[in-house]
């Protein structure tokens, strides 16, 4: 049994009662049960032993929108409950942690940050939205308390706020890269209308032109019922209008996630496209169980994390709590990882800017990652292509940083 679990005898619980029981205690006491001594890499999941000298407590904050029904309260959840997973297996009766609501306003994540502060934390990993992470953060730089910020707005990144998500411009420079080394050459896109759309075009421009491509036709559409049928159907015919003129398009990319690839797939196939000479690609918005069921995107490709260790988390996950994880529950899982892997460090030179960028990252179940100073993070990523049942990697994520400056997709963002 796990050093702090106490069963009243003659109790026989299931693993998933005793998980769910410990977990309870370790977190109403803000204290945990995982960890242990930092690995000499900094991996996020450290070595085991055990401290011989005593030491005070090191306390972590979450920060996430957890009141509600709707979907981002959902997400939060499960995202508490991979930071409490990670607690749990790592055993380091020396880390804290401390959760708060910050309601899903602006408003109640200053707030937020304000309490975990008075109550100690040394650093924040969260909140999740971007208006949130752009209130806490005046807060917490005053305090000097560096915050592992789960939003993929890389404007609120920069002076001690760090990105722990996926970075849209990354996952694109990835599977354009990737494209481009098997001859792909001449694209064609058909990307939603707001905020990702806003972000996804010009790096999709950028990745193409870096790649030695030429972007034929970009269409947007709008997320209303019906609205990508216009856009996609002149996008359908710039394919085949290349085609007769002999200067084929030979790859599509398709941005969209779950809300809208059921929408693109008949048209698609009404179209008659050949996914032998049209390379569908896609981002890490395709990685949902079920893509595969619709026939037009097999045989597509897009950019994730090696799955490998994913599905021993998620199994993990599912056995403590009842249910799959969404995928953002890792990331606050590796978020706990990485600052337990730094706390034996001593107080003041924990959560330093040179060790939350050392060059060589950190490593967790979402693969490699690694801070630049204007806070934008770098992922290693593996390339997957689509198959009936599941996805299958078909160019492998590293395992370790190069020894050079972060990727040029880091870079575009910053310019």
């Amino acid at each position: 049994m796990r050093k702090g679990l106490h069963l009243a005898s003659g109790i026989v619980p299931t693993r998933r009662a005793v998980l769910l029981g410990a977990i309870s205690t370790v977190v109403a006491g803000c204290s945990t049960g995982m960890g242990a001594d930092q690995a000499p890499t900094a991996a996020i999941t450290p070595q085991a032993g055990a401290e011989a000298v005593q030491r005070p407590p090191v306390k972590l904050a979450i920060i996430l929108p957890l009141e509600g029904m709707g979907e981002t309260a959902a997400i939060a959840k499960s995202m508490k409950q991979g930071a409490e997973l990670a607690l749990f297996e790592r055993n380091d009766p020396y880390v804290q942690l401390i959760t708060k609501s910050d309601g899903g306003t602006a408003v109640g994540a200053r707030a937020a940050a304000t309490e975990a502060i008075g109550e100690g934390a040394e650093i924040i990993l969260g909140p999740l939205l971007s208006d949130a992470v752009a209130s806490a953060a005046p807060v917490a730089r005053a305090a000097h308390v560096p915050m592992l910020a789960f939003s993929t707005d890389h404007k609120v990144a920069g002076n001690g706020v760090y990105l722990m998500s996926f970075l849209a411009e990354q996952e694109v420079d990835r599977i354009i890269s990737y494209a481009a080394s098997r001859g792909k050459r001449h694209y064609a896109a058909l990307i939603p209308e707001g905020p990702y759309g806003d972000v996804v075009e010009p790096a999709f421009r950028s990745a193409v032109k870096r790649a030695g491509g030429l972007a034929v036709i970009v269409e947007r559409y709008p997320a209303t019922a019906n609205g990508m049928l216009t856009p996609a159907k002149r996008v359908m015919e710039s394919i085949k209008q290349g085609d007769d003129e002999f200067a084929p398009i030979d790859a599509l990319f398709l941005p969209g996630g779950q809300e809208a690839l059921p929408q693109i797939g008949p048209v698609i196939a009404y179209s008659g496209l050949n996914p032998h000479k049209v390379q569908l690609l896609g981002t890490g918005a395709w990685d949902f169980p079920s893509i595969g069921r619709d026939d037009a995107f097999v045989g597509g490709w897009y950019p994730s994390p090696d799955p490998q260790a994913w599905q021993g988390f998620a199994e993990r996950y599912a056995k403590t709590f009842g249910t799959a994880p969404p995928r953002l529950a890792s990331v606050a899982y590796d978020a706990v990882g990485l600052a337990i892997s730094l706390s034996t460090s001593p107080p003041g030179s924990r959560f330093t800017e040179e060790n939350l960028t050392r060059p060589n990252g950190f490593s967790g179940v979402d693969g490699i990652v690694r801070f630049a100073a204007n806070g934008l993070s770098e992922r290693g990523l593996a390339v997957l292509e689509v198959q009936k049942f599941g996805s299958a990697v078909i160019d492998r994520a590293p395992t370790a940083f190069a020894p050079t400056k972060l990727s040029s997709a880091t870079e575009q963002v910053v310019r």
